[in-house]
């Protein structure tokens, strides 16, 4: 008899019914030469403290680190979990082989792995990797099963983040309770990402409290109805940028410079600024230069997990744990694939299978109205969809791929699922539709106080020449019309909000009505979901670019399926708390920050470090024994650290 393990009863039920299990048991399905059981997670779970020697049950300084000579593990102790377990552990005795269908990562791989050990199976096992629980994913599935060994770097890996959240964690929280904390039932909690992660919260909001805001004047002026924005050379990002195209040559790379580099006018007093106001309202203003520019830009990127849990958190308001929650819930109703993934691409035997996720897509209906129907028309007509580097790439393909449509029409979702569906969905669209096309007009002038004196002004407009892909990404109209742009500082320039630039000629000269606007600088804003989870993803670096964000995620801290939980963590620990969309550190968050001087406990970045090797043990790039020496040395230093510190602090 065959026995295959899944992670919880729905998906056993969906396997159970594809490989005809359809006999129902006490805690399995049987059938066809199987038998289809399933866990409830995690059923079990690394020793307490205690149970490796009866002396680490009392909370001591003295006991610390508390390093045991083997790690083991224990059931969980709930009377149901005890009762699955003895069935499992029954079907596994007399089983044949054994096929792992638990949940496609390190997590799953690390849940039933435990299971079989302490099941004590002893027969071959294969594993089922699936993106899917459709009915032809499982299949297919089941024909490409591989043995339990090609997945050893994945448990090593989960084995080894459960290890070492458990010896930092049991040691750090019982080290700085004991040393530390006022009250006797008060535990400072203190752990391998979250506090990492409080760490950012913390930061943030000192920035902010400490901010002290900067005036400025901001000089501009109209010509022929058209706002134009004072500008001048930024010798120091072009100093920047010479050297940044002078390391790249080291290494025997081209990179392009970027030539004059402007940035806003500003004056540091308002009598400076109208000065000049005085100086030049009365000479003409001359356009220097008239230069368009057509451009294209992509579409989106399909979603990892923390892109949908940040689009989530900015349009929809939900919390990067609710769109956990709902993303899952769409992955087991079999209408997206599987959710916990840190890829945006796909590989290159998906594309074959995306006319029939279109189809699906075609005939979905919400209140009766086919919303991707008119979407989808275009793509069709014979002609083969498009397919682009930045969406099919083998190589930016591991274990998954970006969360995708299945194809299967979605039946029975609530508002919210809805709406989340809604964004893979056109995400996905959108990716086989062309680039958006563009047109950018940057206008100079000048104007010239005296012969000798020049003062610059730029303006710019973009314009939509073909929607592209924002057809698909905008519901309501998409704006024809991009009257103003940024600089590279982040400034808005000048332009007519909703039309077009008037026709310039490079040469004509008139009148203009200069003017002088306050500006305060202004405070970093407090972290949200989104934002944090960003922040998480790039050990703590503030990056837009997607590419450069690609190449942080191996340092990132935590998993993608791990973040959520652990901002909630720190909320229910009152470490944070969420005043609307933002996240604010509490006192005691403050406290215990200040109060940790190890930089490996609460340095992003430092701890990102960990999580690479992580990444590499999952990749047999690193050996599982260093790291656990690694994290025993770490352990072992932390608590002297803290033992010789004498000063007295007291959290409350």
């Amino acid at each position: 008899m065959v026995v295959c393990i899944a992670e919880k009863p729905s998906v056993a039920r969906e396997i159970a019914n594809v490989l005809g299990a359809k006999s129902q048991k006490d805690g399995y399905l049987e059938g066809n030469g199987y038998q289809v059981t399933w866990t409830f997670g995690h059923l079990c779970e690394l020793k307490e403290p205690h149970e490796y020697t009866p002396m680490w049950k009392t909370w001591s300084l003295g006991q610390l680190p508390m390093i045991p000579p083997r790690f083991g593990i224990k059931l969980k102790q709930d009377k149901g979990v005890e009762k699955q377990f003895h069935i499992i552990e029954g079907l596994m005795q007399k089983a044949d082989e054994i096929i792992n269908c638990g949940d496609a990562g390190q997590e799953g791989e690390l849940i039933q792995r435990w299971v079989m050990q302490k099941a004590g199976a002893k027969c071959p096992v294969k594993r089922l990797w699936v993106n899917s629980l459709t009915e032809e994913a499982i299949r297919e599935g089941f024909q490409t099963l591989k043995d339990q060994s090609a997945y050893q770097g994945l448990y090593e890996a989960g084995l080894m983040r459960a290890i070492g959240d458990w010896l930092l964690g049991m040691n750090a929280t019982r080290l700085y309770t004991q040393k530390y904390a006022s009250g006797k039932r008060q535990v400072l909690s203190v752990g391998r990402v979250q506090t990492p992660t409080l760490a950012l919260v913390v930061a943030r909001q000192r920035e902010i409290d400490n901010f002290v805001p900067k005036q400025s004047w901001v000089l501009s002026t109209l010509y022929r109805d058209t706002k134009f924005n004072a500008i001048e050379r930024d010798e120091e990002a072009e100093a920047e940028d010479a050297a940044a195209v002078a390391a790249a040559a080291e290494k025997g790379k081209k990179q392009k410079p970027k030539g004059i580099i402007y940035k806003p006018l500003e004056y540091a007093t308002e009598a400076e600024g109208k000065s000049i106001i005085e100086s030049i309202q009365d000479k003409p203003f001359t356009v220097l230069s008239v230069e368009k520019k057509k451009g294209t830009e992509a579409p989106p990127r399909l979603y990892d997990l923390t892109g949908l849990q940040v689009d989530c958190n900015k349009k929809l308001g939900l919390s990067a744990e609710q769109t956990l929650s709902i993303i899952q819930s769409l992955y087991e109703k079999k209408v997206t694939t599987y959710p916990r993934v840190d890829t945006t691409f796909l590989p290159d035997d998906v594309y074959p299978k995306c006319p029939q996720t279109m189809n699906g897509l075609y005939q979905t209906k919400f209140a009766g109205v086919a919303p991707y129907a008119d979407l989808i028309r275009p793509l069709g007509g014979g002609k083969p969809l498009r397919k682009s580097k930045k969406v099919f790439d083998n190589s930016k393909v591991t274990d998954h791929h970006a969360i995708i449509p299945t194809g299967v029409i979605p039946q029975g979702l609530t508002e919210l699922e809805q709406k989340v569906f809604d964004l893979v969905a056109r995400a996905f669209i959108a990716a086989f539709y062309d680039d958006c096309k563009f047109e950018t007009t940057t206008v100079m002038g000048e104007v010239k106080p005296s012969d000798d004196k020049q003062i610059l002004f730029r303006t710019s407009g973009k314009v939509i020449i073909e929607e592209g892909w924002r057809r698909v990404m905008a519901p309501t109209k998409p704006p024809r019309v991009e009257a103003s742009s940024s600089s590279p500082s982040g400034e808005t320039e000048g332009g007519r909000e909703g039309s077009v630039l008037p026709v310039f000629a490079k040469g004509e000269s008139g009148p203009h009505v200069p003017s002088l606007s306050e500006k305060w600088t202004t405070p970093p804003k407090p972290y949200t979901d989104a934002t944090l989870l960003r922040a998480m993803e790039t050990a703590g670096k503030t990056v837009e670019d997607e590419e450069l964000r690609d190449a942080l995620k191996e340092n990132g801290i935590g998993r993608p399926s791990t973040r959520a939980a652990i901002i909630e963590t720190l909320i229910r620990r009152h470490y944070i708390r969420r005043e609307r969309s933002s996240l604010h550190p509490t006192q005691t968050g403050f406290e215990l920050i200040d109060l940790i001087h190890e930089e490996l406990l609460k340095s992003a970045e430092l701890t990102g470090r960990w999580e690479k090797k992580l990444r590499q043990i999952e990749r047999h790039e690193y050996e599982a024994r260093t790291f656990l020496d690694e994290l025993k040395q770490m352990v072992s230093d932390i608590v002297i650290s803290v033992l010789k510190d004498n000063k007295q602090a007291n959290i409350q």
